[in-house]
């Protein structure tokens, strides 16, 4: 835990806070939340950087707490107050985004193993939990009461070769992007029929979510 001085009129401990709550981490956050916000599918759970922000969060309390009790002045209180507001609305608001997603495409995501093993174990009980809960709610409500070829939850008929019933992420939805280095010509489509388009750093980009998918994955662009 972080101290100050003896005479009131400094932070011994400013140096080590400096560096945990680093700008890194910081604008690590800001950057999962933003692209979690923007993407039209669910995202890699960034289970390192929540574990350090969470880490980071229960220091900034005992600072607070701490400097509070040893009557360290109030501007300096509320700037530590402030950041600590700032990282705890990235963090509930990039989970509950992850939350709200998961609940809006659950069915989807549950079958789909490239999307389910991107969320965290306590994700995957929440999907499952409201999969559940859902197929119960469908049953209860509307399918005991239809004809044995429409009671799937997923199919509109038995005949559908599809689950037609199923909601998932629309990826042709375009984003807002920027690119965090020079990327040269990049092909928007893989038929070839798009001309390619030279991708600047720090250039803003509306383009197809899908087309850039992969450079959002690897970090190369940041929705915005």
């Amino acid at each position: 835990m972080a101290s100050s001085t003896g005479d009131g009129s400094g932070f011994s401990g400013m140096d080590d806070y400096e560096s945990l709550i680093s700008t890194t981490d910081a604008e690590l956050l800001k950057r999962a939340w933003r692209n979690e916000k923007a993407a039209p599918e669910i995202l890699r759970f960034e289970a390192s950087l929540v574990q350090r922000s969470r880490e980071q969060i229960q220091l900034m309390e005992e600072t607070v707490e701490e400097y509070t009790k040893n009557g360290v002045d109030a501007l300096s209180v509320s700037l530590y107050q402030m950041d600590l507001d700032r990282t705890l609305f990235l963090l509930r608001s990039y989970l509950r985004t992850r939350l709200q997603k998961i609940e809006k495409y659950a069915f989807h995501i549950q079958k789909t193993s490239e999307l389910w093993n991107l969320l965290s174990k306590q994700e995957q009980t929440f999907a499952k939990r409201c999969t559940d809960d859902m197929e119960q709610l469908f049953e209860q409500s509307v399918l005991s009461k239809l004809p044995d070829r429409y009671k799937s939850h997923l199919k509109q008929s038995v005949i559908s070769e599809e689950d037609d019933m199923v909601p998932e992420a629309q990826l042709d939805t375009f984003v807002i992007c920027r690119c965090k280095r020079f990327l040269g010509a990049f092909q928007l489509d893989e038929t070839g029929v798009e001309k390619p388009v030279d991708l600047e750093a720090d250039d803003l980009y509306a383009l197809r979510y899908k087309s850039i998918k992969p450079l959002v994955e690897s970090g190369q662009v940041d929705l915005v």
